[in-house]
């Protein structure tokens, strides 16, 4: 095996011949000449499942975004030209590693010289500007004959070009690709295209930090039924995938930078970087007289080879997505965005965004108040502002790498009023739409088949991928008798029981799910990890340290059992002090788990991973908004204090140690007889091997009296009982 240009984990997705899809991880090896993977990182002489030679006639091509299995991945294929039947398919959860394993892939084929007929060594390199698609590698050469594709090889170039990239089907002909360069070399044969892309603009003001355009409008340029285009520009402090990434988001989370969205929802995936969207416009304009607006357009986009996304809209009919009672289609005739990377700035990327839309809002008011359609445009241009200000005060820790996900939904549910019937139109692959991508979907699909996981079962891949097991790993079938476990506060699992606890149900907690550094879905948490055998409601006139030194205590009691435990001990200031302490038993944790790690590691790590989750179902508004229900690291919020021992590890959360924790404690104090409180404790889960998170265990405290707390007993150095 020769030394390997690139290697890593990426992703296989497409479907058996038995007809099941599939989706595994697989270990990807990128040689001087070959590219292969395997079902795990290969060892000695192991066999790849399959390897794909490279030579000068290889081509990447991007086809986009693939939601499968409810997974979102970006995708390539790598194939030959000459022999369109040697292809293989790669996938990643993650846009910089696909776009990493593009350009390595590329530099390997560009090494690679291909003899001619003749013997003589050319160079297949990007061909001459065609029809203004210089702006970006995208063309459509995998529909091209193979003459024609002959035809360029024998061509001597300059060898320092850029490789020809393919990008899916390329762009539908129904869009206008208003970024292309009007200099570019505009084709003769689709004049009226490239005259409609022939703009010229004007600065007619400046607003919230953007530049706003209008188009210059000559009786030449535009037929009278265009409205006339409107752009804004402006820098934005983040980098161009990020942007792109929020940019292609159509749910709640537009509604943080974009004024002008009311709902959006997938009609069609054409393929993977076309797609046809429902969109309801948010107009603030008389809303009384004014009816609302939506759309229905293609979006395609596409990442040029400098580093740019561009993203282009143009409204089109649908059979699934008709006109709605209610609403007045308006039509996109050109929009979208430009995303282009500038130089940083004091160690911060910049990326200069440009907004455009041509837009004819219809409906007779258009015509009687032209302010109406300028006012609506301006408010949807606004978004680059939106976008630089959600970026500026967002944390630099937001996760950018995850891919872009639409939920695929229906034609929105509508009620008119005479007729209450719910009208929901199933959303359907419409074959009329793009024939000229009919063809390509079935070569697709076909190609994605997979025989080589046919007869035998494959492991789930965090099992093999990874040195670190899953926290789930620790506990085993066997039950653990409770019986021998006891503390001052009674276990009842009656729901008008006072003064008591009982364990919580995980599934009244979300956790973050095994994609979540991709898409940041949260899950039920299900079952716990680890079993609450007994509860501790202890005081003193001082802060009560290191509970699980006590004789006769759960901790004692699981270590003659063999158990390992973990000791929660929340210490409560007050005048007199407080201590709720927890007892979590289970088998002794697996060697590499999570929970090992964490039990095992230092002060640091533990502070940046332990996490409760609270609640309060039963108790006052001003307790339940106060004290919230949102995931808290304990370590990073409140001093820890973490005692080792043999067989157990204690956590003295001492909660005084922070003014606002404090300043909660002191109302929850005050009616804590009237409260129900949930806490669940786990180890946060920070990378995809870590996940999905699972917690240690949940308890439910109800109606706590503060004088059933008692005065903790412990041993003395000659073996004498004293209470501290």
């Amino acid at each position: 095996m020769s030394k390997a240009v690139y290697e890593g984990w990426m992703v296989r997705i497409g479907r058996r011949k038995i007809g099941r899809s599939f989706i595994h991880m697989r270990y990807f090896v990128l040689e001087t000449r070959v590219l292969a993977y395997y079902k795990r990182k290969p060892q000695d002489n192991m066999v790849p499942i399959k390897t794909l030679l490279i030579d000068g006639n290889c081509r990447v091509e991007d086809r986009g975004l693939k939601t499968h299995h409810g997974h979102t991945v970006y995708v390539l294929c790598v194939y030959n030209k000459k022999e369109k039947h040697h292809r293989l398919m790669m996938s990643a959860f993650n846009i910089q590693e696909a776009l990493i394993w593009k350009e390595k892939i590329e530099l390997v084929i560009d090494q690679q010289d291909p003899p001619t007929a003749n013997g003589n060594k050319v160079f297949s390199t990007m061909p001459a500007p065609d029809n203004g698609r210089n702006a970006s590698s995208s063309d459509r050469e995998s529909q091209c004959s193979p003459e024609e594709e002959e035809e360029e090889e024998e061509e001597e170039v300059n060898p320092t070009l850029l490789r020809r990239t393919t990008i899916g089907n390329g762009l539908p002909d129904s869009v206008l690709d208003w970024t292309r360069d009007v200099d570019s070399g505009l084709s003769t044969e689709n004049n009226s295209y490239s005259v409609l892309s022939r703009k010229h603009w004007r600065l007619i003001r400046c607003q919230n930090g953007l530049r706003i355009f209008e188009e210059l409008v000559e009786v030449d340029y535009l037929p009278r039924s265009c409205s006339k285009a409107m752009k804004a520009v402006g820098v934005v402090e983040a980098t161009c995938e990020s942007i792109f990434q929020l940019v292609m988001r159509m749910d709640g989370s537009r509604f943080e930078w974009d004024c002008s969205f009311q709902y959006g929802s997938l009609v069609e995936e054409v393929d993977g970087h076309t797609a046809v969207l429902y969109h309801r416009l948010q107009m603030n304009w008389f809303p009384v007289f004014v009816w609302p607006r939506d759309l229905c357009y293609v979006r395609y986009w596409r990442r040029n080879d400098d580093g740019s996304y561009v993203v282009l809209f143009r409204s089109r009919d649908h059979t699934n997505c008709s006109p709605q009672p209610g609403f007045v289609r308006a039509h996109i005739e050109s929009g979208g965005f430009k995303i282009s990377p500038l130089k940083s700035h004091n160690g911060r990327p910049r990326t200069q965004v440009q907004h455009l839309m041509q837009i004819d809002l219809k409906g007779w008011i258009v015509g009687y108040l032209p302010s109406f359609q300028q006012y609506c445009l301006i408010q949807m241009l606004n978004s680059v502002a939106g976008l630089r200000e959600w970026f500026s005060q967002t944390d630099e820790n937001y996760d950018v790498s995850k891919i872009p996900l639409m939920v695929n939904m229906t034609t929105p549910v509508v009620t008119t009023k005479k007729n209450k019937r719910t009208q929901v139109n199933s959303v359907q692959n419409n074959s009329t739409l793009y024939p000229v991508h009919s063809a390509s979907r079935h070569s697709e699909m076909l190609d994605e088949e997979s025989d080589e996981d046919e007869d035998f079962p494959i492991p789930e891949p965090e099992q093999e991928m990874y040195h670190i097991k899953h926290v789930s790993d620790f506990k085993e079938a066997e039950t653990i008798d409770l019986s021998a476990f006891s503390g001052n506060l009674r276990c009842d699992d009656q729901d008008k029981s006072r003064n008591c606890w009982r364990i919580s149900d995980g599934n009244n907690f979300r956790v973050r799910s095994k994609n979540f550094i991709y898409d940041k879905t949260k899950i039920p948490a299900g079952r716990h990890l680890m079993d609450l055998v007994a509860v501790d409601w202890l005081k003193d006139v001082k802060r009560i340290d290191h509970v699980a030194r006590r004789k006769g205590c759960a901790v004692e009691v699981a270590s003659q059992k063999g158990l390992f435990s973990l000791v929660i001990n929340v210490q409560v200031p007050a005048s007199t002090h407080y201590s709720m302490v927890f007892y979590f038993v289970s088998k002794p944790p697996v060697t590499g788990s999570l929970l090992q790690l964490f039990v095992d590691g230092d002060d640091e790590f533990r502070n940046s991973r332990f996490k409760l989750i609270p609640a309060v179902p039963k108790g006052s508004w001003i307790v339940r908004q106060s004290v919230g229900s949102t995931p808290c690291l304990l370590g990073k919020a409140v001093d820890c204090t973490y005692i080792r021992g043999s067989n157990y590890l204690e956590i003295d959360v001492d909660i005084g140690s922070s003014t606002v924790a404090n300043g909660v404690l002191g109302l929850v104090f005050g009616v804590i007889t009237s409260l129900v409180v949930d806490m669940a404790f786990l180890i946060q889960a920070n990378t995809y091997d870590e996940l999905p998170e699972r917690l240690i265990g949940a308890v439910r405290v109800s109606h706590v009296e503060l004088s059933s707390a008692i005065l903790p007993v412990f041993e003395t150095a000659d073996g004498e009982s004293v209470a501290l």
